[in-house]
C-alpha cells in the first residue's frame, strides 16, 4: 500500500488518469462485457479483509520499513531466511474473518519488499525456498475457502528487490524483463490455485499502463479467471476504484472499495496504538454500504501468523453486531438519506435502516423525508416503535432511555416508496416565526 513519504498526489492522479488513457484506446477493455456478472457476488458481500503480510512482519515497524529505513537489498533480504510462521497461520484469520461477518479475503502475495509468499518458478525469493519452506498462499486458499470466503489476490507491481525494479523506467531492455517477470508472476498466480475471485494490483510505480503493457496483462488475466474482478491500479479502470484510508464514493455505475487499515499502518507494527474503536469500523462500513461500496478492512499479522490481540478484540465485536445486523448490509442499496448528527443509514428496497451510533434517549428524529412511514421497530428487540410524521420530520418515540444494541442500535423503517431526504426543502419551507 501507499505510504505518505510516497508521492501519493502523483499516484493518485496516475489513478485518475486511467480512465481517460483507456478511452484513447478507442475499444473495449478487458473485462468490460460481463462485469456485470462477475461482480454481483462482490456487490452483495460489501464487507472483505485485507491482509498484510510478509517479511517485514518480522521488524514489527511498518510495511515500509525497507524503504524508509534505507535498509540495504543484501541486508533485508537475510530476513527471508528467518521468516519461518508457524503452520496454516491463515486458518486463523478465516475464522476471524467469517466470525467477523466479511465475505471474502485478499492476501499480499507480493508486497513492495518483493518477496513472493507463493511458490514461484522465477525467483528464489519465494517462501518455498526461503524460511518457511512451504508456500504460504495455498495456505491461505485453502483456509479461505475452508470457511466459505471468497479469495483475493493482492499483488505490487512495484518491487524494490529486483534489480530491474526502478531502471525499467530508463532502459528499455531492463522494462522488457521486469514486465515478463511481472506478467509471469500473475500468470502463475491465477493457473496454480484454481478458481480466484479477485486481483488486486497495487502501486504501478514507476510505468505507465503502456509499460506495463497493462491491457496484455488484463487480457492474460481474463483468460485464465473469466470470472475474476480486478481492481484499477495497474493503471486500467479494471472492474473496481480503490479509495485508501478514505471513503470516497463513485457515481452511480462505477463500482468502488474503501480499503482501512485498523490503526495507522497495513503491515504489523509493534508500536502503533492508534487503534480505531470498533464503533468506527462499523460506522466506516455503513458508510460504504450507504454509498454503493465495499469496505476492505485489514489486519497486519505478526511474522509468526498470529493476529495482533487488538485486532482480533474489534474484529470479534464487529462480529456480534453483524450477527444481529448483518442483513442491513450485505446487499445494500446506495441510500438517498444522508444527513443525521448522530445516526447513519442503509437502505434495501423500500426499508431504510437508521443505525444509531449515538442513542439520544427517549426520542429519534429524522428530518426531510420525501415518503410516508408505514412502521418501524428495534432490530435488536423486535419491539414496534412509535412515531410521529409530518411535513418535515419523523419522531420516533418510546424509545428506551439507554441504547438496546451495542455498539449501534438499528432502527428498521418501513416506507411506502424508495427513501430520499431532502433537507434544503427543510431549510427553505419549514415554517418561521415572524416576518
Amino acid at each position: 500500500m501507499l505510504h505518505p513519504a510516497f508521492s501519493r498526489r502523483q499516484y493518485l492522479q496516475m489513478i485518475s488518469a486511467a480512465p481517460a488513457a483507456a478511452a484513447s484506446l478507442q475499444k473495449p477493455l478487458p473485462g468490460d462485457a460481463d462485469r456485470e456478472r462477475r461482480m454481483k457476488w462482490w456487490h452483495e458481500a460489501k464487507f472483505g479483509m485485507f491482509i498484510h503480510w510478509g517479511l517485514y512482519s518480522l521488524l514489527g515497524r511498518h510495511e515500509w520499513v525497507m524503504e524508509n529505513e534505507a535498509i540495504p537489498v543484501a541486508e533485508y533480504e537475510q530476513l527471508a531466511k528467518q521468516f519461518k510462521p508457524k503452520p496454516n497461520a491463515a486458518r486463523e484469520w478465516a475464522r476471524l474473518a467469517r466470525r467477523a461477518g466479511q465475505k471474502y479475503m485478499v492476501m499480499t502475495t507480493k508486497h513492495h519488499e518483493g518477496f513472493c509468499l507463493f511458490d514461484s518458478k522465477l525467483t528464489d525469493y519465494c517462501a518455498t525456498k526461503q524460511g518457511p519452506g512451504r508456500d504460504l498462499v495455498a495456505e491461505y486458499v485453502e483456509a479461505a475457502r475452508a470457511e466459505g470466503l471468497r479469495v483475493g489476490f493482492y499483488y505490487s507491481l512495484m518491487d524494490w528487490h529486483h534489480p530491474d525494479g526502478a531502471r525499467c523506467a530508463t532502459d528499455e531492455a531492463a522494462r522488457k524483463r521486469f514486465v515478463e517477470y511481472i506478467h509471469g508472476q500473475i500468470r502463475e498466480l491465477l493457473t496454480n490455485y484454481g478458481k480466484i475471485d479477485i486481483l488486486w494490483y497495487d502501486v504501478a510505480w514507476p510505468l505507465t499502463a503502456e509499460g506495463w503493457e497493462s491491457v496484455r496483462m488484463n487480457e492474460m488475466v481474463f483468460k485464465l479467471q473469466p470470472d475474476i474482478i480486478v481492481n484499477n491500479r495497474n493503471l486500467l479502470p479494471g472492474d473496481f476504484s480503490t479509495p485508501e484510508q478514505r471513503i470516497q464514493a463513485e457515481k452511480p455505475g462505477r463500482a468502488w472499495e474503501a480499503c482501512m487499515t485498523m490503526n495507522d499502518s497495513w503491515g504489523y507494527h509493534a508500536a502503533d496504538d492508534n487503534w480505531k474503536s470498533p464503533k468506527t469500523c462499523l460506522r466506516n462500513l455503513i458508510q460504504c454500504a450507504r454509498d454503493g461500496g465495499n469496505y476492505l478492512l485489514n489486519i497486519g499479522p505478526r511474522g509468526d501468523g498470529s493476529v495482533p490481540e487488538e485486532s482480533v478484540r474489534i474484529l470479534s465485536a464487529i462480529g456480534r453486531w453483524m450477527e444481529r445486523n448483518g442483513h442491513t448490509i450485505y446487499g445494500a442499496e446506495r441510500c438517498r438519506v444522508t444527513r443525521s448528527n448522530y445516526a447513519g443509514f442503509t437502505r434495501k428496497g423500500n426499508t431504510l435502516y437508521m443505525h444509531v451510533y449515538f442513542w439520544p434517549g427517549e426520542t429519534v428524529t429524522l428530518a426531510g423525508l420525501e415518503c410516508k412511514v408505514l412502521s418501524a421497530k428495534l432490530l435488536a428487540t423486535g419491539k414496534p416503535v412509535t412515531f410521529q410524521q409530518d411535513e418535515f420530520r419523523v419522531r420516533f418515540t418510546g424509545l428506551p432511555k439507554t441504547p438496546p444494541d451495542d455498539p449501534i442500535t438499528t432502527i428498521a423503517i418501513e416506507c411506502d416508496r424508495e427513501p430520499v431526504q431532502n433537507m434544503d426543502r427543510v431549510r427553505r419551507e419549514r415554517p418561521r416565526r415572524g416576518v
